[in-house]
């Protein structure tokens, strides 16, 4: 049936109504009051949703990508050491960005599937006793598994020697409790078309007191993501380069659904859905790639196939019969798993509704 396709991918998520009729409203002047008014709202939303009174948000037209890279040529230098946590593909691109920057990267690897073991990292650090290593690099949720480092516990460690944490937000921040302030996060990147229910284009980036400290050393070449252009614009209540209007007023409108909503709300819904899923898929005999519960995401499930049946046959068949969406696995899970998303505008009824879908899928694949 046409206009009736659902996504259920870790991004873009399903947009609500309210935010696709603010999307189409005819774009205001971004040097305008009337648009101030919207951007500056907007960052401190950013501020209350990661639980932050300290750092400054910033709006990016970029990617999560770009705020990676942001992150990246804000803070290191050429020599720097750096220690990045790599649990999937998004890890593993931080450490590549870093790289790229000239950084001397350390990388602490594990399993698909699988999580930093905090023990192990108190153990790294502990060796560093000259404190050479300058930064620490971690995803929170990991798209391409579904894993989800302990992040406080994290930071605990990484506070304890000394170092700046960089964090990717990117599929946990307004699915999970973040706690900037709280846990000492010193640059938190995220981005719009995953918990924030509006579609893809901007990303979000927050930098603490400390990390404005090491920014002031930083030299590596950069100009439209630099840290001071856009304090400096916000101060002013702008942005130093012309933003994505249009998506910046849905933003808004996404904010105010989720005030509504309140934070414990929205992260007891998400984990309730991630506990529904995960308990019916298992239900339906199927293998979870992420086994312990407590270290699965919030916002995506990955699961394997069942034997003798495709991960190409499987995603087909949710997309042609059924107008649904599932994602594929990335790199080495590529057609080894496929991935269910399960952030941003998602209810209980969604994840009935792909439950039921799998378990007819199956069925007829079975038969196949």
């Amino acid at each position: 049936m046409q206009d009736k396709s659902f996504l259920m991918i870790p991004g873009p998520t399903p947009v609500p109504e309210s935010v696709l009729v603010e999307l189409a409203r005819h774009p205001i002047g971004h040097r305008s009051k009337e648009f101030s008014d919207i951007f500056m709202s907007c960052t401190e939303d950013l501020k209350w949703l990661a639980k932050t009174k300290d750092s400054d948000a910033f709006i990016y037209t970029a990617s999560g990508t770009g705020a990676m890279e942001a992150a990246i040529s804000n803070i290191i230098n050429p020599g720097d050491k750096v220690l990045s946590l790599v649990i999937g593909v998004f890890g593993k691109r931080f450490s590549q960005i870093a790289q790229i920057y000239g950084a001397d990267v350390e990388v602490m690897n594990v399993e698909m599937g699988k999580i930093i073991d905090p023990k192990a990292l108190e153990e790294r650090l502990g060796k560093d006793s000259k404190k050479e290593i300058k930064a620490v690099t971690v995803t929170h949720s990991e798209t391409s598994t579904g894993a989800a480092n302990d992040l406080e516990r994290i930071a605990k460690i990484v506070k304890t020697h000394g170092a700046l944490l960089l964090v990717d937000a990117v599929t946990s921040l307004g699915c999970m409790n973040l706690d900037i302030d709280g846990w000492g996060l010193d640059v938190v990147i995220s981005g719009s078309q995953k918990g924030f229910m509006i579609p893809p284009g901007l990303s979000f980036i927050y930098v603490s007191p400390k990390a404005w400290e090491v920014n002031k050393k930083a030299k590596a070449p950069r100009f439209y993501f630099d840290f001071a252009r856009h304090k400096k614009s916000l101060a002013e209540e702008t942005t130093p380069w012309t933003p994505n209007v249009s998506l910046v007023c849905v933003l808004k409108k996404a904010f105010d659904m989720m005030k509504k909503e309140g934070l414990e709300n929205i992260f007891s819904r998400h984990k309730r859905l991630r506990d529904n899923l995960r308990s019916g898929m298992k239900e339906l005999g199927l293998k979870l790639l992420v086994e312990v519960d407590k270290d699965a995401s919030c916002a995506i499930t990955s699961i394997y196939p069942p034997e003798g049946v495709s991960v190409p046959d499987i995603r087909s068949a949710y997309k042609k019969d059924w107008d649904i969406t599932v994602a594929n696995g990335q790199d080495i899970l590529k057609d080894k798993i496929f991935r269910i998303g399960h952030l941003g505008f998602v209810s209980d009824r969604d994840i009935e509704m792909t439950l039921a879908v799998t378990q007819k899928i199956f069925a007829k694949l079975r038969k196949n």
